[in-house]
């Protein structure tokens, strides 16, 4: 179930929505209110130590409960997303990162139960400012992996992490 699937009420007014199958917006005829089913976004990252390893996190709740996911998050309203990966970072593995080159966007699907929600993932590479990795928040595990032995793909969360990914690990193949 999608964002506005269900919805048939407006919730402004309480008169019946006007819909149009599976929407991607709903409104309301007689207040004008209109509501956009627009995919939720997150910020994570790429966090590389000294040696060029990453660091991955663990999923210690679902959706893909025990599989690895870069640490970050949803984007809070009005939160700028740099300020969102710093705040997901310091909850999930009490590191203070600095954001670094901008990887890219992939969208997704965050799933939970029989809701599903699209997602908007901004991905940056980072460093470590101060702190040490401590899995906390919904992070059950915390490790560096090197490049070249990431987990295999079964084992990675999501399903637009392994592109994610490859684009990281070429982009820093063919930097200087």
């Amino acid at each position: 179930m999608a964002v506005l699937h269900g919805w048939r009420i407006c919730p402004r007014c309480g008169a019946a929505l006007d819909l149009d199958g599976a929407p991607a917006r709903v409104s309301c005829l007689a207040c004008g209110f209109v509501a956009y089913a627009n995919p939720k976004p997150t910020a994570s990252a790429f966090v590389v130590d000294d040696t060029g390893r990453v660091l991955l996190a663990r999923r210690a709740i679902e959706p893909f409960l025990g599989c690895w996911d870069t640490p970050g998050g949803f984007v809070e309203e009005g939160e700028h997303p740099l300020d969102a990966l710093r705040r997901e970072l310091r909850e999930e593995t009490s590191l203070e990162i600095e954001p670094g080159r901008f990887v890219g966007v992939w969208m997704d699907h965050y799933e939970r139960g029989p809701e599903s929600q699209s997602t908007l993932n901004l991905y940056w590479e980072a460093t470590v400012v101060s702190g040490e990795p401590q899995p906390a928040d919904d992070v059950a595990e915390l490790e560096w992996f090197d490049p070249d032995r990431l987990p295999p793909r079964e084992e990675l969360a999501f399903a637009a992490l392994p592109a994610a990914l490859e684009a990281w690990r070429s982009t820093r193949a063919s930097s200087p």
